[in-house]
């Protein structure tokens, strides 16, 4: 790789820490919790390790801890090992997370996989696999859901992800493009990232306090294939780029990020809604689904690629078929401008208005991190294993807000803002 990759790499690093984590003198971090696709950080993304974990420790951090992880290894359980044994999990990994995630330190999740790695293995063996992470899981989302620490995701490519992303360039190509791509969405090429960082941060916060001042009752979505009402509980809280930890913590949870997103009311989503991007999902992909919405919950589910393994996973538990969070984002969005399909929820999801399935952000409506689950559920929030975003978005949407009183107004034409916010 060139010097200038050598020099983006070190910014985005430098972004991680400060803008993304906030890391703060005194805490301890650690890199690569278990997630749905892997059980920690990719080993090939080392170097790009090495440079978080340099400059944690210059901003005082007292301990960075890495969880490896090897896709490879990941294949190979799902090729050899007894077919009896997929609800056994390496529960240390999540207890690690579990405690980080209570003392009230920082968390590094890096989302890079394969998407096609575990495309001819048993579906079932899969689904089996992924409720038995999500049941593990179960505590450390519930934590983080309530903002109890400061946490973030980011992405970097991995061999044969990048090849899906980039399939009609030359194989030694890839890398070097989806790195380059990578850190043009980040704003790592910025003369002063973080400064750009800022106002970028800046333009989502005042964005979101827009609409949670505007207090609609309903956000209603029409495009193609999708006609859907969501109604919005009283006391919901936009969000924007950051959030505040429960110890005052500033962050920013998703980089990249372009979405301002709230809570919807887990019993009054009324519907049918049309995915515009697949799911790649703990190995599977499911592509052209859609689904219908009655009460609340999903009643009716259709996929053209791997609608068995979607309908196992809203059947996880009762929130599973219920939604958690309503995302929107400007179709112009640079993500969205890039022309790619990511395979990787992180970054579709920053291209498209989306929606997802399970547990409500708790810190998207008053109160809500003080609340107990019932207290949640009976504010209309949603309690589930899950969490899982589908774009649902494009340049052919429109969505309106409701207010109380009936009166609609525009919030987005042709996947666009129809009211402006300063600059970015």
């Amino acid at each position: 790789m060139s010097s200038e990759f050598e020099k983006n790499l070190d910014k985005y690093a430098e972004v991680i820490v400060k803008v993304g984590l906030n890391l703060q003198p005194g805490q301890r971090l650690l890199i690569g919790k278990p997630t749905a696709n892997s059980n920690g950080t990719p080993l090939e993304l080392a170097p790009l390790i090495r440079l978080i974990a340099t400059k944690a420790y210059q901003i005082g951090a007292r301990l960075v801890d890495v969880m490896w992880d090897d896709e490879q290894l990941r294949l190979i359980r799902f090729q050899y090992s007894p077919r009896d044994s997929f609800e056994e999990f390496p529960n240390w990994r999540t207890d690690a997370a579990l405690k980080v995630a209570k003392a009230g330190d920082a968390m590094l999740t890096i989302t890079g996989h394969n998407p096609k790695l575990l495309i001819k293995q048993d579906p079932e063996l899969i689904t089996t696999a992924q409720q038995t992470y999500l049941k593990h899981n179960e505590p450390i989302l519930d934590l983080v859901t309530k903002n109890a620490l400061n946490w973030l995701v980011i992405a970097a490519p991995v061999e044969g992800w990048m090849d899906k992303v980039f399939p009609n360039l030359p194989p030694d190509k890839r890398k070097a493009k989806f790195w380059d791509t990578l850190f043009d969405i980040c704003r790592v090429k910025k003369y002063d990232p973080i400064s750009a960082w800022n106002d970028h941060i800046n333009q989502l916060d005042a964005r979101s306090k827009c609409l949670t001042l505007k207090n609609y009752k309903v956000l209603k979505f029409i495009a193609q294939g999708t006609n859907l009402n969501i109604e919005l509980p009283k006391g919901h809280i936009w969000q924007g780029a950051t959030v505040t930890s429960q110890n005052g913590i500033k962050f920013s949870a998703n980089i990249p990020t372009e979405e301002i997103f709230t809570i919807p009311h887990k019993d009054k989503t009324e519907g049918v809604v049309t995915a515009t991007k697949p799911l790649s999902y703990g190995g599977s992909l499911i592509e052209g689904f859609s689904l219908t919405f009655s009460q609340g919950r999903v009643v009716k589910v259709t996929a053209k690629k791997g609608e068995n393994f979607l309908q196992n996973l809203i059947e996880t538990d009762e929130g599973a078929r219920r939604l958690g969070e309503v995302a929107l984002v400007p179709h112009s969005s640079p993500i969205s401008q890039t022309g790619l399909l990511f395979y990787n929820t992180l970054i579709d999801e920053n291209a498209s208005n989306h929606i997802a399935l399970g547990s409500g952000i708790k810190y998207s409506i008053k109160n809500g991190e003080k609340m107990s689950d019932n207290e949640f559920a009976s504010a209309g929030g949603n309690n589930s294993r899950i969490h899982i975003d589908l774009m649902i978005g494009s340049g052919e949407m429109d969505v309106d807000g409701i207010m109380e009183d009936g009166k609609v107004e525009p919030i987005m034409r042709n996947g666009e803002w129809t009211f402006e916010i300063g600059k970015d």
